[in-house]
């Protein structure tokens, strides 16, 4: 009998989020050269997680 998925390590969950959080926004936002420093951290716009 094999083991339910959700009893499973949390190590083998590797699944690729959606959403970001807000400090992983603005790195990016940063990256791409859209949030610049001194520049507000609520109301950024929306981001898609690079691939």
């Amino acid at each position: 009998m094999s083991q339910h998925r959700s009893l499973k390590g949390a190590s083998t969950i590797a699944a690729k989020r959606n959403v970001l959080k807000r400090f992983e926004r603005v790195e990016l936002l940063k990256k791409r050269g859209v949030f610049k420093p001194g520049d507000k951290v609520t109301g950024l716009p929306k981001t898609k997680p690079d691939a």
